[in-house]
């Protein structure tokens, strides 16, 4: 394996490496992560399987302020309905309790679920190379290692074209508020959500060319304008959004209606179509 592609996320043998670390976390976060943590143990006790960091806080480039806690948590059984609001509850508790975040984003799935042949190129690659554990049994010792190519490509971001719906009916809600000010408001997490996923899409539709993996918006911007000449400033300007988001309904429209559809179409040119899942999967959603 060459200096270079060790350079891009991957270890001697050609594989993803881990990224992420508690380790890493920087010491303004480290307070949200422990109440974090005791909290999910009160709420899920042992029912709990395991739980995880995923995003900026863990790699060691959170923002005080601007950036999200992210945290899956993995129950022994199949998550209720009354799980899922007791998770809801749960973050809307820690997000109001540190100004250091700005909100916080859980993921819930059963053991049974992440473990699944169907989830192995999904969340089964997400738990074992985005997430960093924070409580009970890691997973990723059940998982195999994994490699940048087409078929990684096709399993985590190979729906785009079944979002694109949910996508309009969500910017078309956002675009009804009481004041233009609330509708800036609105649309500025979609703004942020909608630039990174198409960011990320973008990345791995070229990642097994690229041979790597990275986390970064700007190198992903960077990594996919170098095979997409003619749609990388699109992309680099998403790359931006989806760090500083504006609440400008023209970029969610370009979105669905532009950039969004030809990906779409490229990546199912490219890799093929993710197969169907019972729900969508956070490399779908995140």
């Amino acid at each position: 394996m060459s200096e270079n592609a060790t350079s891009r996320g991957l270890d001697a043998q050609g594989c993803i490496e881990r990224e992420g670390s508690l380790a890493r976390v920087p010491h303004a976060f480290r307070p949200v992560v422990a109440a974090a943590r005791d909290r999910l143990i009160e709420v899920f006790g042992a029912r709990l399987d395991s739980a995880y960091l995923y995003g900026s806080i863990p790699r060691g480039t959170a923002r005080v302020g601007r950036s999200d806690l992210d945290l899956l948590v993995v129950l022994r059984e199949e998550p209720s309905e009354a799980d899922r609001e007791a998770t809801r509850a749960l973050g809307g508790a820690v997000g109001k309790g540190f100004a250091q975040i700005d909100g916080v984003g859980i993921l819930l799935y059963s053991r049974t679920r992440l473990l699944s042949e169907a989830e192995t190129y999904d969340l089964g690659w997400f738990v074992a190379c985005l997430c960093t554990p924070l409580l009970g049994e890691d997973l990723a010792e059940y998982l195999p290692r994994y490699r940048p190519d087409s078929v990684l490509a096709r399993e985590t971001n190979g729906d785009l074209a079944l979002l694109l719906p949910r996508w309009r009916q969500r910017i078309a809600e956002a675009e009804n508020p009481e004041s233009t000010e609330n509708a800036d408001d609105a649309r500025r997490p979609l703004v942020r959500f909608m630039s990174r996923h198409l960011v990320r899409t973008g990345f791995t539709l070229v990642m097994p060319r690229w041979n790597g993996w990275t986390s970064d918006l700007a190198e992903m911007a960077e990594a996919f304008g170098a095979y997409y000449p003619e749609r990388a400033e699109q992309m680099r300007a998403a790359a931006v959004l989806g760090y500083e988001p504006t609440g400008d309904a023209a970029v969610l429209h370009s979105y669905v209606d532009d950039l969004g559809p030809w990906l779409a179409e490229e990546y199912a040119r490219v890799h093929g179509v993710k197969a169907p899942r019972a729900q969508m999967s956070p490399c779908s959603t995140r």
